[in-house]
């Protein structure tokens, strides 16, 4: 990249370059602006700050949920940042730093469908100011927060770009569920039942499916019953498949550098496409993915988004690790009320907990109170019925690979913590072992562990049908 660096990926306005744009900017942030928009200033006690400061990495993250940008430097950074309405942008003023090839990599990270990026500019602003230049797509609520050094990483400066307008996980569910009726032969879920009060088989979240199948459907159509089991009423059954890490936080890592963030989404689509091909005594079965590509989601909101859709069982989908090569086999883990089943639950349960300690979450938020709220419930009934789950899995588990116990384990995992959805935490294998490493990458032994889980998830229901939804839609 040329001295003019921040001209690559913008347009040059009329009359000068886009790297005076870049540095510009200020000029046109007016009080006005500030009144209306306010400023978001993130300012660290000048002892942190050491001058010299190299930026060593930039990554962007695109994902529906939110943006992530995320520059990575030696020491510890002191950025101003404004935002400013018209049109949407975030201006970054970064402090003790000078313009290097790594912060110039950021303008060709961006993705062309990036929900939320339009783009990115960077330039040298003063003397050690580099000014860095977000463009949006829509308007936004940025949330700036700083990571001290951990696993793999150095200091983390964090741009969290959250729609204004949050997209809903049901109405991603519902778009999903139509989108696959006109696809195929599907039928619609049955209407509302007239009687009030939750009955058994009573399907709010079906009802509202059926609703929005209508209206497209013209003026007094009636959506089409599916054929009903025997002795049973229909109902749409949503299992919640939640593949481990992702974004900032790889997972695992196995000796050919094989990341469990990658391997676990891989498994998770297979498993998606068996279960929404799927029914069970006459209930019809439906997949939501608390993350369907690279981009990183907290423990708590992985829980969050499961129960916003009303989930009825929630499959967490990770890659074991160990310190040596020599463990190998799969592993089911349920949660524990107490302490756990053994001290490698243990081990593992306190190792998949730090992945927000990775993954990088902003400690300040106000949604950390209900996280904690949260992740403190937890029910008897709910753990009965995840170590069901969890029993029938590890059995058809068994059938295809080795099994590193033989019975389902318990732990205090904080992504299995919902209250009211059978939860368990599935280590398809152990991608530290080089043997099951190659396996988790065989197109083979991947379809042979998607049918597997999917064999178990049909004879939990085949035994336990489902119960009626009684939750608000």
């Amino acid at each position: 990249m040329s001295a003019a660096g921040p001209s690559q990926g913008a347009k040059a306005p009329r009359g000068g370059s886009a790297a005076h744009e870049v540095a510009s900017v200020g000029a046109h942030i007016t009080r006005r602006d500030l009144l209306q928009t306010g400023t978001l200033v993130l300012l660290l006690g000048r002892a942190q700050l050491a001058s010299g400061a190299s930026i060593v990495a930039v990554r962007v993250w695109p994902a529906e949920d939110y943006s992530r940008v995320t520059l990575e430097s030696d020491r510890e950074l002191k950025a101003k940042q404004t935002l400013i309405g018209t049109p949407p942008r975030l201006a970054v003023d970064i402090e003790g730093i000078d313009l290097n090839p790594e912060l110039k990599e950021l303008v060709a990270k961006v993705r062309p469908d990036d929900p939320n990026i339009a783009g990115i500019r960077v330039g040298q602003y003063a003397p050690k100011v580099v000014r860095m230049v977000i463009d949006l797509k829509q308007a936004i609520k940025p949330q700036v927060f700083t990571l001290h050094p951990v696993a793999a990483y150095q200091y983390r400066l964090v741009f969290d770009l959250y729609p204004v307008q949050a997209p809903d996980p049901l109405a991603a569910l519902i778009a999903e569920r139509l989108r696959l009726k006109e696809g195929g032969n599907e039928t619609a879920p049955p209407p509302a039942p007239a009687a009030t009060g939750p009955k058994a088989g009573a399907d709010p979240l079906g009802d509202l499916i059926a609703q929005h199948a209508q209206k497209g459907s013209g003026p007094g159509a009636a959506p089409v019953l599916p054929p009903r089991g025997t002795g049973q009423t229909d109902r749409l059954i949503i299992i919640a498949l939640d593949p481990g890490h992702g974004g900032e936080d790889p997972g695992a890592t196995g000796p050919r550098g094989t990341r469990e963030k990658d391997v676990v989404l891989r498994l998770a689509h297979r498993l998606r496409d068996r279960i929404n091909a799927t029914r069970v005594n006459g209930h019809t079965l439906h997949a939501f993915l608390t993350r369907d590509g690279d981009y990183f989601v907290p423990l708590h909101v992985r829980v969050q988004k499961a129960r916003h859709v009303q989930a009825d069982l929630f499959v967490s989908i990770h890659a074991d690790a160990f310190f040596t090569p020599r463990p190998q086999g799969a592993s089911v883990f349920a949660l524990s009320h107490g302490g756990a089943s053994s001290s490698a639950a243990r081990w593992m349960a306190a190792k998949e907990n730090k992945a927000d300690l990775i993954g990088g979450v902003n400690v300040k938020s106000k949604d950390q109170q209900v996280a904690r709220a949260l992740l403190d419930m937890s029910t008897s009934a709910q753990i009965k019925d995840s170590l069901k789950l969890g029993g029938t899995l590890l059995q058809e588990i068994g059938r295809v690979g080795k099994l590193h116990r033989g019975r389902v384990e318990q732990a205090g995992f904080a992504v299995l913590k919902a209250p009211d959805i059978p939860s368990v935490l599935v280590e398809a294998a152990f991608i530290s072992n080089p043997d099951e490493e190659a396996k988790l990458n065989s197109e083979a032994y991947q379809e042979q562990l998607a049918d597997a889980l999917m064999r178990g998830i049909e004879g939990y229901f085949a035994k336990n049908p489902p119960l009626a939804r009684s939750r608000v839609v």
